[in-house]
């Protein structure tokens, strides 16, 4: 996504401009529609970049293992920084941050990266279908959130054993903790 911002860097600081956003964009090999606003204000240095973007990514459940579609919101804050003079055209200093967004040559303000690291950076380490995703069954596979399976629940891990036992023997306690957490 290009947009030319040669006027708006001959302009004044402060001077606004919005934009509308429905395009198409390749993330790691996957399109994203990405949707919304972008509004690009004139700094002193070059041109501050916010959005507030909307896609959808197709990911699979940690637990249950399908594939859903997840709603993704992108918002940018972006300082671009011209390469280039606006009024002479003689070369600019090359920023001290090599991670910098550049305004290229021919001043045209490319969103693409930014908005494929900020989709990158929204996408859940551990995605979820709901909050209440059941999972599969250990034992037969069955997806907990479609059907009941009536396999026997699985043993607890061994190491906790005494103080399942400690529970199980005083009852009092249980119930002086449970009313604790009301």
């Amino acid at each position: 996504m290009q947009i030319n911002v040669s006027q708006q860097l001959k302009g004044t600081i402060g001077t606004v401009r919005n934009y509308e956003v429905n395009e198409v964009i390749d993330v790691e090999g996957c399109s994203y529609t990405v949707q919304g606003t972008v509004t690009l204000m004139r700094t002193d240095h070059g041109i501050l970049v916010k959005s507030n973007l909307n896609t959808a990514s197709g990911l699979t459940c940690s637990r249950c293992v399908t594939v859903f579609d997840c709603p993704l919101p992108i918002n940018i804050e972006e300082e671009y920084l011209p390469t280039t003079d606006i009024i002479s055209g003689s070369p600019l200093p090359v920023p001290d941050d090599p991670g910098a967004f550049t305004i290229d040559e021919r001043n045209i303000l490319d969103l693409t990266e930014a908005i494929r690291q900020y989709t990158l950076l929204a996408i859940p380490m551990k995605p979820l279908c709901r909050q209440d995703c059941a999972g599969l069954c250990p034992a037969c596979g069955t997806n907990l959130n479609l059907a009941h399976c009536d396999c026997p629940p699985p043993a607890g891990d061994p190491r906790w054993e005494e103080l399942r036992k400690l529970i199980q023997n005083d009852p009092e306690s249980t119930l002086k903790n449970q009313k604790g957490r009301k």
